[in-house]
């Protein structure tokens, strides 16, 4: 029972003025995973999620949605590399791979995934899940679940 304590966590954000604590949460709690699930529907926060996760890991570029080019590659203020993925448009895996997918997830570097059911077969074993669902309230309610 205390393991899985140590590998998931719930969080809740109730609104936008939430979000930055709720971020430093989430980044304390990953430490050591660099490959981060973002899961939820759309219009769940992913992308806004990801871009306050940037913010505080000191991104020096431009944070947006990679829907079109697949991946976005920012860069932190100490010179360190950020990998964002949206894989919602890919019509198959091998699209996945031909971008080397298999070279940013054992690159060192954090690697940032929405829409990961379209890549499920090649993430890593190693991966922290962040679920975001939306509640009647329009609460957001934020599983995180370390995978080994």
């Amino acid at each position: 029972m205390a393991e899985s304590a140590l590998h998931s966590k719930k969080l809740v954000c109730e609104g936008l003025e939430e979000l930055h604590n709720i971020v430093a949460e989430i980044i304390s709690f990953a430490h050591g995973y660099l490959v981060w699930i973002f899961d939820g529907e759309m219009g769940a926060g992913k992308t806004t999620m990801i871009r306050v996760i940037c913010e505080q890991l000191e991104v020096v570029d431009h944070v947006h949605s990679p829907t079109f080019s697949i991946v976005n590659e920012y860069h932190t203020r100490d010179s360190k590399i950020i990998n964002h993925f949206d894989f919602f448009r890919i019509e198959n895996e091998q699209e996945a791979l031909a971008i080397g997918l298999a070279d940013y997830f054992y690159s060192g570097n954090f690697c940032f995934i929405e829409w990961p059911s379209k890549i499920a077969g090649f993430l890593p074993n190693k991966h922290l899940v962040i679920h975001i669902e939306v509640d009647k309230y329009k609460k957001r309610i934020i599983d995180l679940i370390k995978h080994d």
